[in-house]
């Protein structure tokens, strides 16, 4: 007897898809929860997105059943349009249609497209369609060791509202962020952490999900340090290329690495509206 061939095809989400999707990534994300995924959809439901841009992300239907997802985060900022591609998963009887479902979520070529957390399989699937990496790994900092900076350390208040990033600051505190402003000899600099656990490591940690850029945060590392050990965080993670010079701590090359395709190059430690911040840690 010949087995029926199925039917396949990828759409956008929709509103009426939800539940299915919760379901698939609770199967297939063991680790987190079904409430989880409902209220990252949920939260992405809520959400703005740019103009022409899905709200949720595509699934893929075999025979009509949702057979594997990729939700997709879309943010502007610029007039630039980023989307953060995030829990890809496909049933294993239809991988070999994985590819395809990215590559329909990926096809914009005015979109810089960031997949911030893909798994080691995954690495080859996303080289092929054209993305490339722009980090190396994580550096665990222990940044209240350091005798960089001088700068006093305070929260973000609306005294702050004059900054050029004030809205992308308020938006991540509101999302339960920590945002500290370093009040520097150049002028306030920023920095957004999100609280973490670390499997392994026996204290609290924050991860760097934005900066001003250009070694703003290993310039103000000790001063930064000693304000988030006040808010019980001795240590700092933080995408990075390498071992970072004056920083105390240690890089693990390939744990975690960030990957991009478009024609903008995303900054090192801008992890601002990826789905760590928007579905949670």
């Amino acid at each position: 007897m010949v087995s029926e061939v199925p039917q396949i095809r990828c759409r956008q989400i929709k509103e009426a898809d939800l539940e299915a999707v919760a379901d698939l990534l609770a199967r297939g994300f063991p680790a987190r929860p079904r409430k989880y995924w409902a209220t990252a959809l949920t939260r992405l439901g809520g959400r703005g997105v740019p103009q022409g841009c899905p709200r949720y992300g595509y699934l893929l239907e075999a025979n009509g059943a949702v057979a594997g997802v990729l939700l997709v985060i879309c943010s502007e900022r610029a007039g630039r349009i980023r989307c953060n591609m995030s829990s890809w998963y496909v049933e294993p009887a239809h991988r070999g249609h994985a590819a395809l479902l990215s590559a329909m979520a990926g096809r914009r070529k005015d979109v810089t497209y960031l997949n911030a957390s893909a798994a080691e399989h995954t690495w080859p699937i996303l080289q092929a369609q054209g993305y490339q990496r722009y980090t190396e790994g994580q550096f665990a900092a222990a940044p209240a060791l350091s005798l960089r900076g001088k700068a006093r350390v305070r929260p973000l208040s609306e005294a702050d509202a004059g900054l050029a990033d004030y809205d992308l600051l308020k938006a991540h505190a509101e999302a339960g962020c920590l945002v500290l402003v370093a009040d520097t000899s150049a002028g306030p600099a920023p920095f957004v952490f999100l609280r973490r656990r670390i499997r392994g490591l026996p204290v609290a940690a924050v991860q760097l999900v934005w900066d001003p850029g250009a070694d703003a945060f290993a310039a103000n590392a000790g001063p930064l340090g000693r304000a988030l050990l006040r808010h019980g965080a001795p240590v700092v993670i933080l995408d990075a290329e390498g071992a970072i010079p004056g920083l105390p701590g240690r890089f693990f090359r390939d744990r975690t690495p960030r990957f991009f395709k478009g024609p903008h190059r995303p900054r090192v430690n801008d992890l601002a509206f990826t789905e760590m911040v928007v579905f949670g840690p």
